[in-house]
């Protein structure tokens, strides 16, 4: 049933009408009574008889008799549910969108109906309902038009995932690049399931990579899921397979697209009529028949992340749709996580790297302005934001007529001030929120209640005189007009992110993340205020900042046209790698001290946030292993608080099941002040 409490997290049986019994079959919405209320529910299973010897309500109402919850997608929505500690209502409402009728009612030239398991209850949780028989297997005749129903077991003999040429080889082209890229391409053709961790090199076509890997799953007669990002990054994969594949052949699914585009979009994968589904995170649940291939780009992106119960990571979500459904798998980026480091230290997956010769003739040049020669030649370089290196840089690009490319980590024109006198950051004198000034003309404004400081003085020496503390997008992008007053200055940002520029000569400062491909690549490419990124207080903050340099450095120019500067020390970890352009070598350090300090993914981690007296009890109430490590309290916002419980990886699952039960037990009384349960969140502070 829809009805997320921890407590009611398992299945109920009920009898179906003679009158639904043709309609109700596994996987379609339907309501039931519960508890003297109609609730929505999802119809998983028929079985001829049940376990329950008390009496049986009947099934209310069959909402639509489109079996959109394919059986494969319930095993994994359980896996995940055990896997966060969360119910399995709140997965299935991640993983299947929201009805639309009228989508469900739109005529399709080929429809296939997919195959509805039948037989007693597994392991499945929701509605099981028993008391008609199920309909017999078997195949039975459809109106023109309309493909036949696919038996349980049989493979759907559709256009969409049986391949022109079955096994045909696929043109390796740029995977060349990498010693076992065509190896893993030919797996996918042969119908293997191969894993791997990719480190793109700078300037690689990544979505043509995907686009081949995905073709060569396609070739051997299966489908693919693919997860990235943004809407950027999907735009530009669906370009490239419509290049591979030809047009019809893949959908993409994104939160974004809207209720019908999405639905139908949903509805086409459900059904067989497309072998290939691509999209952000709302796409990591896509049922696709003979899964043959799950892949994710850049998986360290935070919008990866699902912000909803019981909190998933695209990641993990896709690696257990692997596992369980025997499927190749595929994790790659310019950056590598300690998550992905981990998955080839156990040799769950094998590496795809280029050797060093091929890195080296791809890579632009990359300089740090904080090591010792540089301060000897610059001693300002150390505290100019600006140092002259970057400048020079900035210089001979666009004098060759070539874009430049300027990260800034924060958006905006001044987003934090201080006290132009003593340095005292300025604070909103009523919620306490940072001060920020919207542009050069405005008045400053605290950014947390919106609320404007224009009589703002000083606590601390009643100044009334503000400076930059930190500098934004907006004000840099101010400053470099001034600096090169004949250049173009463009701003790709959160207001308006741009996709591509012209290769000419302009200046293109950017957020992480919103940076445009340059045609033919950027001349120089400037990585400022490196500390804003480096000393944030997260376990991932070198990892982050490396992921995101690296993301922008891989569109300048190889070397010697292109130039990359970091205003940073060369000593800084981070830096080295960026230097070297060795991701490898910093996943490895990364994950090497994680599991010296005992953080997540070299153990399970989870944290219990709420008032104080609520984490205690649930706390109290959970029969958590014995080698389970609470840590904290740590303050929360909201004036809450934060409880960290620490487990080694290898009871993962006796952790989850504790908080789930004691969640369980907390609803089951209906407590009232709720606490939220997260397994390895991405910020554990």
């Amino acid at each position: 049933m829809d009805v997320p409490l921890a407590h009611l997290d398992r299945p109920f049986d009920y009898l179906v009408p003679a009158e639904l019994a043709d309609v109700a079959v596994p996987g379609t919405r339907v309501k039931v009574r519960f508890a003297g209320q109609l609730v929505d529910g999802w119809l998983l299973s028929r079985a001829d008889d049940s376990g329950h010897t008390g009496r049986l309500a009947y099934l209310e109402k069959v909402v639509s008799p489109e079996p959109v919850l394919a059986p494969e997608i319930t095993r994994l929505a359980r896996a995940v549910a055990d896997r966060y500690a969360g119910n399995l209502a709140d997965v299935l409402r991640l993983a299947v969108p929201p009805r639309h009728a009228r989508v469900e009612k739109e005529p399709h030239d080929e429809q296939l109906t997919p195959a509805a398991e039948s037989g007693a209850a597994g392991d499945a949780v929701g509605p099981v309902v028993p008391g008609e028989p199920p309909a017999p297997p078997g195949t039975t005749s459809a109106p023109p038009g309309k493909a036949p129903f696919v038996p349980p077991g049989e493979a759907p003999a559709s256009p969409a995932t049986a391949p022109a040429v079955p096994g045909e080889a696929v043109d390796p082209r740029g995977w060349r690049d990498y010693p076992t890229g065509p190896a893993l391409l030919r797996a996918l053709t042969d119908g293997r399931a191969p894993r791997a961790v990719w480190s793109a090199l700078p300037g690689e076509d990544w979505a043509a990579r995907y686009a081949d890997a995905v073709a060569a799953t396609v070739a051997g007669g299966r489908g693919a899921v693919v997860v990235v990002p943004d809407a950027r990054d999907l735009d530009r994969l669906d370009a490239a397979l419509t290049v591979v594949l030809g047009p019809g052949r893949h959908v993409s699914l994104s939160a974004a697209l809207g209720p019908a585009r999405r639905y139908r979009a949903f509805l086409a994968a459900r059904r067989g009529q497309v072998p290939v589904v691509i999209g952000t995170r709302a796409a990591m649940f896509a049922p696709v028949p003979r899964l043959g291939l799950v892949a994710i780009w850049d998986d360290g992106d935070d919008l990866h992340s699902e912000p909803r119960a019981p909190y998933p990571h695209a990641r993990d979500v896709l690696l257990t749709r692997a596992q369980l459904g025997e499927a190749g798998a595929l994790v790659g980026g310019y950056a590598r996580t300690a998550e992905a480091q981990l998955l080839l230290e156990t040799g769950w997956a094998r590496e795809v790297v280029a050797d060093r010769a091929t890195v080296r003739a791809r890579i632009p040049a990359i300089a740090p302005t904080g090591d010792d020669p540089q301060l000897a030649r610059d001693p300002g370089a150390a505290t100019a934001r600006l140092p002259s290196l970057a400048w020079t840089a900035a210089r001979d690009a666009l004098r060759a007529g070539l874009p430049v490319l300027v990260q800034v980590p924060r958006r905006g024109y001044l987003p934090s001030m201080s006290c132009a006198d003593c340095r005292t950051p300025a604070r909103c004198a009523h919620c306490a929120g940072p001060l920020a000034l919207p542009s050069a003309g405005g008045t400053p404004a605290c950014r947390w209640c919106a609320r404007v400081a224009a009589a703002y003085a000083c606590p601390q020496c009643g100044g009334r005189r503000l400076r930059a503390a930190v500098t934004g997008a907006r004000r840099t992008a101010e400053e470099l007009g001034r600096a090169f007053p004949d250049v173009p200055v463009r701003t790709s940002g959160r207001e308006e992110v741009l996709t591509d520029v012209p290769g000419g000569a302009a200046l293109v400062v950017a957020t992480p993340g919103a940076e445009p491909v340059a045609e033919g690549g950027y001349g120089a490419v400037l990585l400022l205020d490196s500390w804003a990124l480096l000393t944030r207080a997260d376990l991932r903050a070198g990892e982050e900042a490396l992921r995101r340099w690296l993301s922008a450095a891989a569109l300048a120019r190889p070397a010697p046209a292109g130039r990359v500067v970091v205003v940073a020390d060369g000593a800084l970890a981070p830096v080295q790698a960026l230097l070297r352009w060795d991701a490898a070598w910093f996943a490895g350090r990364e994950l090497a001290e994680r599991r010296e300090l005992g953080f997540p993914p070299a153990v399970r981690m989870a944290s219990v946030t709420g008032p104080a007296e609520a984490v205690a009890d649930l706390l109290a109430a959970a029969r958590l292993p014995g080698d389970a490590e609470v840590l904290g309290p740590v303050p929360a916002d909201e004036g809450r608080e934060r409880m960290l419980v620490r487990v080694p990886r290898a009871r993962a699952a006796a952790l989850a099941e504790a908080l789930h039960s004691a969640a369980g037990v907390r609803t089951a009384r209906k407590a009232a002040d709720p606490v939220r349960l997260q397994v390895d969140p991405l910020s554990l502070f």
